[in-house]
Protein backbone atom coordinates (compact mmCIF):
# COMPACT_ATOMS: atom_id res chain seq x y z
CA UNK A 1 0.00 0.00 0.00
CA UNK A 2 1.29 3.42 -0.95
CA UNK A 3 0.02 6.55 0.76
CA UNK A 4 0.65 9.97 -0.81
CA UNK A 5 -0.12 12.98 1.36
CA UNK A 6 -0.67 16.46 -0.07
CA UNK A 7 -0.31 19.09 2.66
CA UNK A 8 1.00 22.57 3.43
CA UNK A 9 2.62 21.20 6.60
CA UNK A 10 4.86 18.30 5.52
CA UNK A 11 6.83 18.34 8.77
CA UNK A 12 3.61 17.53 10.65
CA UNK A 13 4.08 13.86 9.76
CA UNK A 14 7.74 13.49 10.65
CA UNK A 15 7.37 12.33 14.24
CA UNK A 16 4.20 10.16 14.09
CA UNK A 17 5.61 8.06 11.25
CA UNK A 18 8.75 7.24 13.27
CA UNK A 19 6.99 5.21 15.97
CA UNK A 20 4.80 2.16 16.49
CA UNK A 21 3.24 -0.08 13.89
CA UNK A 22 3.50 2.51 11.12
CA UNK A 23 7.25 2.92 11.55
CA UNK A 24 7.74 -0.85 11.51
CA UNK A 25 5.49 -1.29 8.46
CA UNK A 26 7.41 1.42 6.59
CA UNK A 27 10.76 -0.10 7.55
CA UNK A 28 9.67 -3.55 6.38
CA UNK A 29 8.32 -2.16 3.12
CA UNK A 30 4.72 -3.20 3.74
CA UNK A 31 3.50 0.37 3.35
CA UNK A 32 5.06 3.47 1.86
CA UNK A 33 4.24 7.07 2.82
CA UNK A 34 5.21 9.93 0.54
CA UNK A 35 4.61 13.54 1.55
CA UNK A 36 4.17 16.38 -0.93
CA UNK A 37 4.21 20.08 -0.08
CA UNK A 38 1.26 21.75 -1.78
CA UNK A 39 3.16 25.03 -1.98
CA UNK A 40 5.54 23.40 -4.46
CA UNK A 41 2.68 23.41 -6.95
CA UNK A 42 1.94 27.15 -6.82
CA UNK A 43 3.08 29.69 -9.38
CA UNK A 44 3.31 33.02 -7.51
CA UNK A 45 6.16 34.50 -5.51
CA UNK A 46 4.37 33.99 -2.19
CA UNK A 47 3.48 30.36 -2.96
CA UNK A 48 -0.17 31.07 -2.19
CA UNK A 49 -2.55 28.16 -1.76
CA UNK A 50 -5.63 30.08 -0.54
CA UNK A 51 -7.75 33.10 -1.39
CA UNK A 52 -10.88 34.96 -0.27
CA UNK A 53 -14.18 33.11 -0.86
CA UNK A 54 -16.48 34.27 -3.63
CA UNK A 55 -19.73 35.60 -2.20
CA UNK A 56 -18.02 36.81 0.97
CA UNK A 57 -17.65 35.16 4.34
CA UNK A 58 -15.04 34.65 7.01
CA UNK A 59 -11.71 32.97 6.46
CA UNK A 60 -9.83 31.83 3.38
CA UNK A 61 -10.49 28.97 0.95
CA UNK A 62 -7.87 26.65 -0.51
CA UNK A 63 -7.60 27.13 -4.27
CA UNK A 64 -8.34 24.40 -6.77
CA UNK A 65 -5.37 24.96 -9.12
CA UNK A 66 -2.47 23.99 -6.78
CA UNK A 67 -4.37 20.90 -5.64
CA UNK A 68 -5.14 19.93 -9.23
CA UNK A 69 -1.47 20.27 -10.15
CA UNK A 70 -0.31 18.31 -7.10
CA UNK A 71 -2.73 15.44 -7.62
CA UNK A 72 -2.03 15.16 -11.34
CA UNK A 73 1.71 15.11 -10.75
CA UNK A 74 1.60 12.21 -8.28
CA UNK A 75 -1.41 10.12 -9.25
CA UNK A 76 -1.10 6.85 -11.13
CA UNK A 77 -3.61 4.46 -12.67
CA UNK A 78 -3.85 2.76 -9.29
CA UNK A 79 -4.51 5.90 -7.24
CA UNK A 80 -7.69 6.61 -5.32
CA UNK A 81 -7.89 10.28 -4.36
CA UNK A 82 -9.42 11.24 -1.02
CA UNK A 83 -10.23 14.74 0.21
CA UNK A 84 -10.24 14.91 4.01
CA UNK A 85 -13.11 17.19 4.96
CA UNK A 86 -15.64 17.71 7.75
CA UNK A 87 -18.29 17.57 5.02
CA UNK A 88 -17.28 14.13 3.81
CA UNK A 89 -18.59 10.62 4.21
CA UNK A 90 -18.04 9.28 7.72
CA UNK A 91 -14.88 7.19 8.06
CA UNK A 92 -15.73 3.86 9.67
CA UNK A 93 -14.07 0.47 10.05
CA UNK A 94 -16.05 -0.74 7.03
CA UNK A 95 -14.72 2.14 4.95
CA UNK A 96 -11.22 1.35 6.20
CA UNK A 97 -11.62 -2.25 5.00
CA UNK A 98 -12.70 -0.97 1.60
CA UNK A 99 -9.69 1.34 1.35
CA UNK A 100 -7.30 -1.40 2.51
CA UNK A 101 -8.00 -3.20 -0.75
CA UNK A 102 -6.58 -0.29 -2.76
CA UNK A 103 -2.99 -0.14 -4.00
CA UNK A 104 -2.52 3.60 -3.52
CA UNK A 105 -4.31 6.38 -1.67
CA UNK A 106 -3.73 10.08 -2.26
CA UNK A 107 -4.83 12.07 0.79
CA UNK A 108 -5.55 15.77 0.32
CA UNK A 109 -5.30 17.69 3.60
CA UNK A 110 -7.62 20.69 3.67
CA UNK A 111 -6.95 23.84 5.73
CA UNK A 112 -8.38 27.28 6.48
CA UNK A 113 -12.14 27.78 6.01
CA UNK A 114 -12.35 24.97 3.52
CA UNK A 115 -11.41 23.75 0.04
CA UNK A 116 -12.77 24.95 -3.29
CA UNK A 117 -15.75 22.67 -3.98
CA UNK A 118 -14.39 21.77 -7.41
CA UNK A 119 -11.80 19.60 -5.68
CA UNK A 120 -14.53 17.41 -4.18
CA UNK A 121 -16.59 17.46 -7.37
CA UNK A 122 -13.96 16.77 -10.01
CA UNK A 123 -10.59 15.84 -8.50
CA UNK A 124 -11.24 13.61 -5.48
CA UNK A 125 -12.81 10.17 -5.76
CA UNK A 126 -14.09 10.39 -2.20
CA UNK A 127 -14.66 13.09 0.41
CA UNK A 128 -13.99 11.66 3.87
CA UNK A 129 -14.59 12.84 7.46
CA UNK A 130 -13.19 11.10 10.55
CA UNK A 131 -16.01 12.31 12.79
CA UNK A 132 -18.77 14.78 13.51
CA UNK A 133 -16.42 17.54 14.60
CA UNK A 134 -14.18 20.15 13.01
CA UNK A 135 -10.37 20.13 12.95
CA UNK A 136 -8.07 22.95 11.90
CA UNK A 137 -6.80 20.84 9.02
CA UNK A 138 -6.77 17.42 7.43
CA UNK A 139 -3.33 16.36 8.66
CA UNK A 140 -4.62 14.75 11.87
CA UNK A 141 -7.36 13.04 9.88
CA UNK A 142 -4.82 11.76 7.34
CA UNK A 143 -2.81 10.10 10.11
CA UNK A 144 -5.97 8.48 11.48
CA UNK A 145 -6.84 7.11 8.04
CA UNK A 146 -3.31 5.85 7.40
CA UNK A 147 -3.05 4.00 10.70
CA UNK A 148 -6.57 2.54 10.58
CA UNK A 149 -6.17 1.31 7.00
CA UNK A 150 -2.62 0.08 7.53
CA UNK A 151 -3.66 -2.10 10.48
CA UNK A 152 -5.87 -4.06 8.09
CA UNK A 153 -3.02 -4.84 5.70
CA UNK A 154 -1.50 -8.30 6.32
CA UNK A 155 1.83 -8.11 8.12
CA UNK A 156 1.39 -4.66 9.66
CA UNK A 157 0.04 -5.90 13.00
CA UNK A 158 2.01 -8.74 14.57
CA UNK A 159 -0.99 -10.88 15.54
CA UNK A 160 -3.63 -10.52 12.87
CA UNK A 161 -6.28 -12.16 15.07
CA UNK A 162 -6.07 -9.14 17.38
CA UNK A 163 -7.31 -6.98 14.50
CA UNK A 164 -10.16 -9.39 13.78
CA UNK A 165 -11.43 -9.13 17.36
CA UNK A 166 -11.15 -5.36 17.80
CA UNK A 167 -13.99 -2.90 18.26
CA UNK A 168 -16.31 -2.53 15.24
CA UNK A 169 -15.06 -5.78 13.69
CA UNK A 170 -18.52 -7.31 14.17
CA UNK A 171 -20.52 -4.11 14.53
CA UNK A 172 -20.02 -3.85 18.30
CA UNK A 173 -17.37 -2.49 20.61
CA UNK A 174 -14.73 -4.89 21.82
CA UNK A 175 -15.37 -6.71 25.10
CA UNK A 176 -13.62 -5.37 28.26
CA UNK A 177 -10.01 -6.44 28.78
CA UNK A 178 -8.22 -7.18 32.08
CA UNK A 179 -4.74 -8.10 33.26
CA UNK A 180 -2.85 -8.36 36.58
CA UNK A 181 -3.55 -7.82 39.41
CA UNK A 182 -6.72 -9.86 39.83
CA UNK A 183 -7.99 -7.37 42.41
CA UNK A 184 -7.06 -3.70 42.76
CA UNK A 185 -8.52 -1.41 45.45
CA UNK A 186 -11.61 -3.58 45.67
CA UNK A 187 -12.10 -3.78 41.92
CA UNK A 188 -12.11 -7.42 40.80
CA UNK A 189 -11.65 -9.14 37.47
CA UNK A 190 -14.74 -11.24 36.56
CA UNK A 191 -14.37 -14.78 37.92
CA UNK A 192 -15.45 -16.37 34.64
CA UNK A 193 -12.13 -15.35 33.06
CA UNK A 194 -10.34 -17.72 35.45
CA UNK A 195 -12.78 -20.61 34.98
CA UNK A 196 -10.89 -22.32 32.16
CA UNK A 197 -14.23 -22.92 30.48
CA UNK A 198 -13.68 -21.48 27.01
CA UNK A 199 -17.34 -21.75 26.10
CA UNK A 200 -18.44 -19.69 29.10
CA UNK A 201 -15.62 -17.20 28.53
CA UNK A 202 -16.75 -16.65 24.94
CA UNK A 203 -20.34 -16.20 26.09
CA UNK A 204 -19.18 -13.63 28.64
CA UNK A 205 -17.15 -11.76 26.01
CA UNK A 206 -20.14 -11.52 23.67
CA UNK A 207 -22.47 -10.40 26.45
CA UNK A 208 -19.95 -7.92 27.85
CA UNK A 209 -19.31 -6.47 24.37
CA UNK A 210 -23.04 -5.98 23.87
CA UNK A 211 -23.44 -4.35 27.29
CA UNK A 212 -20.51 -1.99 26.67
CA UNK A 213 -21.87 -1.06 23.26
CA UNK A 214 -25.32 -0.36 24.70
CA UNK A 215 -23.73 1.87 27.35
CA UNK A 216 -21.23 3.81 25.22
CA UNK A 217 -22.47 3.54 21.62
CA UNK A 218 -26.19 2.66 21.51
CA UNK A 219 -26.25 4.04 17.96
CA UNK A 220 -24.32 0.94 16.85
CA UNK A 221 -27.02 -1.32 18.29
CA UNK A 222 -29.69 0.58 16.39
CA UNK A 223 -27.67 0.32 13.19
CA UNK A 224 -27.18 -3.44 13.59
CA UNK A 225 -30.90 -3.97 14.17
CA UNK A 226 -31.78 -1.79 11.20
CA UNK A 227 -29.38 -3.71 8.97
CA UNK A 228 -30.65 -7.02 10.32
CA UNK A 229 -27.17 -8.25 11.18
CA UNK A 230 -27.38 -8.58 14.95
CA UNK A 231 -29.13 -11.63 16.35
CA UNK A 232 -29.02 -10.74 20.04
CA UNK A 233 -31.38 -8.61 22.14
Amino acid sequence: MNFKIITIFPDFFTSPLRYGVLARAIKEGIIKVEIYNLRDYTRDLHRSVDDKPYGGGAGMVMMVEPIWKAVNSVRTEKSRVILLSASGKLFTQDVARELAREDELILICGRYEGVDERVAESIADMELSIGNFVLSGGETAALAVIETVSRLIPGVVGKEESVENESFSDGLLEHPQYTRPREFMGMKVPDVLFSGNHGKIEEWKKRAALEKTMKNRPDLIKKERKDGNHQGD
